[in-house]
């Protein structure tokens, strides 16, 4: 679960990370009242989404005067932002974060994500920052600096020194550092995150470290821990079409192409997907319909699938263990004759009761195609996407 730049930095303050002072609005009366409530001269007015790269696309601006945040808040609240990370659709910018602007002398990034390969939580640090911190990382990998920590010891201020020094903070700044570090781990650990990173860190002539913005995504799995946490979540950021196949228990991810996929697996649809891509295909999305995929849960997967007005071809690719082919037949052919589906359908069955299934799709009467095996689904539905099979 991701969580907007503003409520990550109300849990950096919870757990001891300086932020700037300021307050969220959603509307430009707001943003003046949070301006004016904060004092000073110089504020940050910064769109909040799901999205990174919020700057490069104008949705991070710095306002020197009441009216230029008043007119920044007009511009942004309401506006589509459309960053690297937010698809070609953008996010419409429905509240914005109006803080005090830090006077820094140098911007570092940290983060905390899983090391899979090593199992282990894993810092990853450089000594620059802020805008562009993804390129910076792919061009010049030196500058990152990563230090495992092993579960079972936890951190160390063996660890803080280690990326302090690394990334090059000022020998009197290390301590605060390693306190910052120590401190994010905490967070990561306590709100069984899957990513907490910190882009920019800046510091002060003072010697203070300041968390300048914040990414902060929680794991699904555990929200049920943490109501507090699950308080966080905004519907109106997430799919609809994720949202939806989550009320059916399904797993929906929308991508760019148009070949509509239902798979039961999550391993089957990513090979899925590969497979479609080696024909020369593109998948319009990732459905998994689970182990236990049934009648029902494939009628809904449909009507999320079909929702998509880009598919023109869809791909049922179905290994049975747990779940039976024959109820999903039914549930195919049961989709297809309701929805009045009319592009071209694929099926692909095997396992448990497969020949069963398959005389069914036969006998339904519909144009279903039958496919032999995961090879000749890929190759009939890519085809039939480009309009040159002729369906039996």
């Amino acid at each position: 679960m991701d969580i907007h730049e503003y409520q990550a930095k109300e849990l950096l303050k919870k757990f001891g990370i300086k932020v700037p002072a300021g307050a969220v609005a959603e509307s430009v009366e707001a943003a003046a009242r949070v301006a004016g409530q904060l004092g000073g001269s110089w504020w940050m007015v910064k769109a909040q989404i799901h999205a990174g790269g919020r700057g490069n696309a104008g949705g991070i601006r710095s306002a020197g005067s009441m009216e230029e945040v008043k007119s920044l808040a007009d511009e942004l609240l309401g506006k589509i932002l459309v960053t690297p990370q937010s698809g070609t659709a953008g996010k419409r910018v429905r509240r914005i974060l109006v803080e005090q602007r830090c006077d820094v002398e140098q911007e570092f990034y940290v983060g905390i994500g899983l090391d899979r390969s090593t199992g282990k939580v894993t810092f990853m640090a450089s000594c620059e920052g802020g805008v562009g911190i993804e390129e910076i990382l792919k061009t010049s990998p030196p500058k990152l600096v990563t230090a495992s920590v092993d579960p079972a010891a936890g951190f160390s201020g063996f660890i803080g020194r280690k990326l302090a020094y690394g990334i090059g903070i000022r020998n009197d700044h290390v301590e605060g550092a390693v306190r910052a570090f120590q401190r994010l781990y905490d967070l990561y650990i306590t709100c069984d995150c899957t990513l907490a990173e910190i882009n920019p860190l800046g510091t002060t002539a003072r010697g203070e470290l300041t968390a300048l913005d914040a990414k902060i995504t929680i794991d699904d799995n555990a929200i049920f821990r943490h109501p507090d946490l699950a308080a966080y979540r905004d519907l109106a950021e997430e799919s609809p079409e994720e949202l939806a196949a989550a009320q059916h228990g399904l797993t929906y991810v929308g991508l760019e192409g148009n070949i509509g996929c239902l798979v039961n697996g999550a391993g089957l649809a990513m090979a899925t997907m590969d497979i479609i891509k080696l024909h020369g295909g593109h998948p319009a999305n990732f459905l998994d319909a689970g182990g236990r995929a049934t009648r029902e849960t494939i009628m809904h997967a449909f009507r999320i699938i079909m929702g998509d007005n880009r598919v023109s071809a869809f791909l049922v690719n179905i290994f049975a263990g747990i779940s039976r082919c024959d109820l999903i037949a039914d549930g195919v052919v049961e989709a297809a004759r309701c929805m009045e589906i009319k592009v071209p359908i694929v099926v692909r069955l095997e396992g448990t009761n497969a020949e069963s299934g398959k005389k069914i799709l036969k006998s339904s009467g519909l144009a279903l195609i039958v496919a032999d095996d995961l090879a000749d689904a890929a190759g009939k539905v890519v085809e039939a996407a480009r309009g040159h099979l002729i369906r039996a």
